[in-house]
């Protein structure tokens, strides 16, 4: 969100006492952490992106909670991205807190520098088979590893399959999509959901080509898993806008969101596209950090769409001289957006299990 965020407090049904504490992770971008007492233990849920506005939040809100860093017993991540989780090359030498996240992130926090490596490679040869030019293509790259470096790798102490061992009275749920270790916490009537949902506009995704676990089929996957999982929670806690108390018209938000999206691109497709013009006619002009976003976005729904059948690529002799894909509909536009639709809303993939 980009308006200030604001401190709140809340309790559970089992008595365990919720502080929100605002992080400015980026200017004009801000965060949740939830500071979660119970029991004589805090744990701290998610902590900003490590800038030095982030991390002087984290100790105000800490501070307002009548608590110091050495306090916190545990600190765990929904998932692994900077804004959620950069925090912690700032905190590990301040705290005995032990460190949680789930094992499809254990690279991204624990080994970082090497898996910016490998993402970096990745997201490269993506944005050559966008069509992108090459000094738009580099800038972008350059774009993504500047935002990343202000992160080094921090041990992990645990990944959430031994969840159990360390907080039984906690329950979670896998839903990869927006980040491959994505998770929901659940502790009594209450829901701790990261980026699952997010108010008007649907989470960022990626293709799978640059991170497995991500895209549009396993977060659409995810939507319908933790709309049943989490139906009959009080409260549900999103890391960047207010509290979530109708689910269920905030997943069909997103599913309109994803339709409108996509819709987009279908319509364009009546001819053959890269998807660098794919997402033009999607998102319009873009520049900087948000171009690299919808570069990203655009590509994901793309896979997505010729994974189903729903377009295809028609140049495959220039592409076998190194030229980019360009794809274009398979079928009539209307036959294709109501396929869309059944597909968005009943989605039944599940290879995802409760922690």
């Amino acid at each position: 969100m980009s308006e200030k965020a604001a401190v709140a407090v809340f309790e559970t049904s089992g008595g365990a006492k919720i502080r929100r504490i605002p992080l400015q992770a980026f200017p004009n971008f801000w965060a949740y952490g939830y500071l979660v007492q119970k029991e004589g233990s805090n744990y701290l849920i998610d902590c900003g992106s490590g800038t030095d506005a982030s991390h002087e939040d984290l100790l105000t809100g800490l501070k307002q909670a009548g608590l110091q860093l050495l306090d916190l017993t545990y600190i765990l991540l929904t998932h692994a991205h900077i804004d959620h989780f950069g925090g912690l090359s700032k905190l590990r030498p301040l705290t005995n807190a032990k460190i949680g996240c789930h094992e499809l992130d254990l690279q991204t926090v624990a080994h970082h520098e090497v898996r910016l490596a490998l993402i970096s490679r990745r997201l490269a040869s993506f944005l050559a088979e966008t069509g992108l030019a090459e000094e738009t293509r580099d800038s972008l790259l350059s774009i993504y590893r500047f935002t990343k470096a202000i992160y080094q790798s921090v041990p992990v102490d645990f990944t959430y399959n031994t969840m159990s061992e360390h907080l039984p009275a906690l329950e979670m749920i896998h839903l990869p999509g927006h980040c491959p270790g994505h998770v929901a916490m659940r502790l009594d009537d209450v829901i701790f959901c990261g980026d699952m949902v997010v108010e008007g506009v649907t989470p960022h995704l990626s293709p799978e080509s640059i991170n497995p676990y991500g895209g549009l089929d396993h977060y659409l996957a995810s939507l319908i898993r933790f709309q049943e999982w989490a139906k009959d929670a009080r409260l549900i806690l999103n890391g960047h806008d207010d509290p979530i108390t109708d689910l269920h018209a905030q997943i069909e938000n997103t599913h309109r969101n994803i339709i409108r999206r996509v819709s987009k691109a279908i319509e364009a497709l009546s001819e053959p596209l890269v998807i660098a013009e794919i997402c033009k006619a999607v998102y319009g002009e873009m520049e900087g950090y948000n171009h690299l976003l919808v570069m990203e976005k655009t590509g994901a729904y793309v896979e997505y769409l010729y994974e189903h059948g729903m377009i295809g690529i028609v140049n495959a002799n220039e592409m076998e001289q190194g030229l980019p894909a360009r794809y274009q509909r398979s079928r009539d536009e209307a036959d294709v957006l109501d396929e869309l639709k059944r597909k968005v809303t009943t989605s039944e993939r599940s290879d995802y299990v409760l922690i």
